[in-house]
């Protein structure tokens, strides 16, 4: 990714919560357009880091720059910030009150303060791009888990964020449904999004990652070219991690 622009740096980071550090002096640089991809064992701290980009937990030591600008900073909006970090989770954190269409305007309404009409195009044109433009009105109670999925990624996306998180979005779906929500993803990035990807799922972290960055025990270990990572890891601790894991 030389000469591309960095979108977001994390240097030195360090966070611990009281019993042992997760994550211990991790620097990274993650650049506009780049799909950057985390793997790792159980517990190694992936989940934590992505969590500690957008604010969701606090470090203790270290900074993050967005766009060049310190967002570690005591002072911070994270409401603001999060409107450039967006983020999805595994759990879909829709509010089942709600039609699909609702949940997906309530960031660009209450936060952004855009217009209704405005923001209901753009959730339509969405919706339609993930296949599900008929269940706008629908509940969350009456969709599949992928269906979830993929409106949680459009609520995600619609605030135009610069840049994407997702954390292990297929871990709690039935394998059947884990191809729809992989696809989603990977048009996103052929369409040149921002990505930092939580997976276990290898075969994809390969076909969707530009770098593969490998941690455990809250460092990172290795880095580099998904192709690189997969048939040549160059540290014995990711050769035993693949060695590991089964691809089909």
């Amino acid at each position: 990714m030389e000469g591309q622009e960095k979108l977001l740096e994390i240097h030195h980071l360090h966070k611990d919560y009281g019993n042992g550090a997760v994550l211990k002096d991790v620097s990274l640089d993650i650049h506009k357009g780049e799909v950057l991809v985390l793997i790792g064992p159980s517990g190694c701290g992936k989940s934590t880091f992505l969590r500690c980009m957008n604010g969701l937990e606090q470090i203790q030591s270290g900074e993050i720059r967005l766009d060049g600008k310190v967002i570690t900073d005591p002072k911070t909006k994270w409401s603001e910030v999060r409107q450039k970090i967006g983020m999805v989770f595994q759990s879909y954190e829709l509010f089942p009150h709600m039609t699909v269409m609702n949940n997906i305007l309530l960031g660009p309404l209450k936060v952004q303060k855009k217009e209704k009409k405005e923001a209901e195009k753009d959730a339509e044109q969405l919706l339609d791009r993930v296949g599900l433009l008929d269940k706008k009105d629908a509940y969350p109670r009456q969709l599949s888990g992928g269906q979830k999925q993929r409106v949680a990624i459009v609520r995600a996306l619609i605030m135009k964020p610069e840049i994407l998180l997702f954390d292990e979005v297929t871990a709690a779906l039935d394998p059947e449904m884990v191809r729809e929500v992989l696809d989603v993803m990977l048009e996103l990035a052929k369409e040149g999004s921002t990505m930092v990807i939580v997976t276990h799922e290898m075969q994809f972290a390969r076909a969707v990652a530009d770098r593969i960055v490998f941690l455990d025990g809250g460092e990172i270990v290795e880095m580099s070219a998904p192709e690189q990572f997969f048939t040549q890891p160059e540290t014995e601790r990711a050769k035993r991690f693949l060695d590991t894991l089964s691809f089909e």
